[in-house]
This record gives structure tokens, sequence and C-alpha cells, in this order.
């Protein structure tokens, strides 16, 4: 069915030569080893000064799973900035355009690209051409707010198995809304074999905070993020899955080393909570650590933000809404980095590539609010710096993914009901490196 995408394949091309400007662009970073220190507003490059540091490490909710990776927490460096060089070039080609609000992309194995458009269809671009028929057989999908045909993940073994995971918003039956998610079996037809892995948790009328990412872990586990449904207190309720992380099997079982699996006042499904509504979620590749974009509570505080980059740890309480921002308070984790003017982080990935290797095992993140892709500059879990790439070029920035060839891939997300709107469709552009 999915013919190699080739590195080659034709592009409508704006060569738009930028300049990796990190002593212009870059940030001082905050702390990656759990605790906080002096920070920078990734908007105004004001400095803001925090409360005094807390020890993440402590009064953890349960022993994690031992085939989760946990972080360490070394004694904190002086954070750091990085120098600009000339190699750090690159310029953007827009692979297809004409789409509606691209949530999600994850490359097959043969290359092809798949992309999930929040309306309701599943998309493959192969050679560089959007196939004008979405793939058959999703199943029934609602669309309403933030809500719709969200995130998809390939099972580690897809090569072998096929299967494909979907999350996505249907009604309960009580009328309310709530995340789902299903397996498939991906077939020259179509998606074959659906399996409702995880039926959603009781939601609610409205249509926001959804959450709705998926990624698998080094551990083979399935990792969920569902928002709290604009319901602040569910994120602190271990009854409710709502404002939480689960871990899953492949078959929506529970595993047996969940943290809360053998107790009766908590929900067996539970990894994380605490939290508002992550929408972005990847592994580290060298550590297994599990790095997690959540929204802060800007809707109640206007453009002042409190959006966050979390390491994500087995039966750690992440403080929403006890606490936001840089307040503290006994068991509750302060997030790795936080950014005080509102940028809506988004997808995620680390860049695992060699035709960047400036950014080898970097972070990047996509901003919806914020319209940047923000690298940060990792060594471990601590963080060296960080930098700001397209800045209001491209409009809201949804996903970034890795391509076979190397090269990063953003999905714009302008024609939701937040962005100005495109009159030639959301796109999926790519960072390409110039030739020397």
């Amino acid at each position: 069915m999915f013919g190699w995408f080739s590195p080659g394949f034709p592009l409508k091309t704006g060569s738009l030569a930028i300049l990796l400007a990190l002593l212009a662009g870059c940030v001082p970073a905050q702390q990656a080893n759990r605790q906080r220190s002096q920070q920078t507003d990734p908007q105004t490059d004001q400095q803001v000064q925090p409360d005094p540091p807390s020890d993440r490490s402590t009064n953890s909710a349960s022993p994690p799973p031992a085939s989760v990776a946990q972080s360490p927490a070394p004694n904190p460096p002086q954070p750091k900035t990085f120098a600009a060089t000339q190699s750090n070039t690159f310029r953007v080609e827009t692979v297809t355009e004409g789409l509606e609000v691209p949530w999600a992309m994850e490359f097959l194995p043969d290359g092809a690209l798949l992309v999930t458009e929040r309306p309701g269809r599943l998309r493959i671009i192969r050679d560089g051409q959007l196939d004008p028929q979405p793939i058959a057989g999703l199943p029934a999908i609602v669309e309403s707010g933030e809500g719709g045909l969200m995130d998809l993940a390939l099972h580690p073994q897809f090569a072998e198995n096929q299967w494909l995971y979907l999350a996505y918003t249907v009604r309960g039956d009580a009328g309310d809304l709530r995340t789902q998610v299903s397996r498939f079996r991906l077939t020259a037809a179509g998606l074959a074999e659906p399996l409702v892995i995880f039926p959603g948790a009781p939601g609610a009328s409205g249509s926001t905070h959804f959450g709705s990412r998926l990624t698998f872990g080094q551990d083979g586990k399935l990792y969920v993020t569902l928002g709290e449904r604009a319901d602040p207190s569910r994120a602190q309720d271990l009854q409710d899955l709502n404002g939480k992380t689960l871990r899953l099997n492949d078959d929506g079982s529970v595993p047996s080393d969940n943290p809360y699996a053998n107790r009766s006042d908590a929900r067996p499904e539970i990894f994380s909570y605490g939290h508002r509504n992550a929408q972005g979620m990847a592994v580290q590749p060298n550590t297994g650590l599990i790095f997690q974009t959540e929204h802060g509570p800007s809707g109640y505080d206007g453009a002042r933000g409190g959006d966050e980059v979390n390491i994500v740890e087995a039966g750690r309480n992440y403080g929403w809404p006890e606490i936001s921002y840089d307040q503290q308070g006994p068991g509750l984790l302060p997030p790795l980095l936080l950014y005080e003017t509102a940028i809506a982080p988004a997808g995620a990935t680390f860049y695992t590539g060699s035709v960047f290797p400036q950014w080898q095992n970097d972070f990047f993140f996509a901003n919806l609010r914020g319209q940047t892709l923000i690298r940060v500059v990792l060594n471990g879990s601590e963080v060296i710096g960080q930098e700001r790439l397209l800045e209001r070029e491209y409009g809201r920035l949804r996903d970034v993914k890795q391509g076979p060839e190397g090269f990063l891939y953003v999905a714009t997300s302008d024609n939701d009901s937040y962005g100005a709107g495109r009159a030639g469709g959301d796109r999926i552009i790519r960072l390409v490196p110039n030739s020397p």
C-alpha cells in the first residue's frame, strides 16, 4: 500500500533561509534537575525571579514501577546559554497544504506520513503528495470545540502487527464528551479490526481540555494524557481519570506495576496526576524519561500563561490546581520549565537524526498561542538552554515529528477555533538543512 517516502520528493518550496540566531533568540534555562532556578519569559526575554527552589524529588505519592525510568536529582548547576554557530542554518519547505486542523503526525516504516485532521479524517502523504481520499474505517467521532480526531501512535512492533492507536472524542451515554482510545490494524483497504482499549472516563458537557496525547514508553506501555475537562478539582481526585496521565498495556488492560494498581482508593490506570491539559509527550531516547507539555491557566489570568514542561514520573502529583506558576507545596512537583507568557504548548519530539548534528538529543515542542517551535538543549535532564524557531512566521504550530531523513516536520493549526484562518488551509512544513 505504502510507497517509499523519498527524501527527494517534489515540494512546494518557500526556500526561506533562516539563521538560527541562538545569541539573539536563546533563553536562559531553568534547572532541569527537579529544582527551580532563575527563568526568562520566552516572549519578552525579561527575567522573572521565582520563589526559592524546592526539591522535586520528595514526598512521592507511591513508589514508581521498576520498569519506568525516573529522573535523577543532582545538585543544580547555574543556568547556561549557548552561542550561535554558522552551521545552524536551515530552510523551510512546504510539504503539503489544504489540511483542516492537523492534530498529529506519524511516519510509517516505509516513510509515508500519516496525519490526523480534527474534524475526523486520517490522511496519508506519499512521495510528497497528499492522497485526496482519507483512509477508510474510522469510528464515529464527535467534533466539538477542542475535541475530534486527535492523536495517533504506532505500536512498537508496528512493522510486524500493523497496529495503530487513535485518540478521539465520543459522546457518553449521559451526553458527556470524553476521549476514547482504540486500536486498529492498518491494511491496504484502510483501518480494520477495531478494538476499543479505553472507552473514556465520564467527561463533561463542555468541549475543552481533552488532553489526548498518546505515546509508547520504552517499557512498551501506552501512556495517555487526559485533561481535567475545565474542572480543576478533578485533577486531584484519584477516583477520576481526568487530569491524569494513564499507563496501559497495549490491549488496554492495566499493568500490574502501575503505582495505584493495588489501591482501593484510586483508579489503577493512573500513572501521574495534577495535570490541567497536557497536549504533548515524548520519550527521551537515552534515558526513557517521559517529557510532557502542559497548558497553564492562561484562560483565568489573561496572557500570563503558566504553561509547563514536565518530566512525568510514577505516582507523582504535578500540582494543578493546588499550585501553578512558581508556587510550591508539599508533595507537589513544580515544572521542569515554566513559561510566564502564554504559549499553549502542544506536540513534542526528541531529535535523533544526523542532518542537524547540533540538535542531537534536543527536545522540540510546537506552540499554538506562542506561534513558535521551541528547542530545549539538554544534558540528560539538565536544561542547558532554549531557542525559539519559526517565531510568528507560520502561525499556530500544533505538532512536530522527525522524518526518516532527519528533517523536522511541523503541522500548523491556523484554521482551528482560536486561529486567524488561512485561505490555503493548514499545512505541513519541514526544516531542511541549507547546503554548506
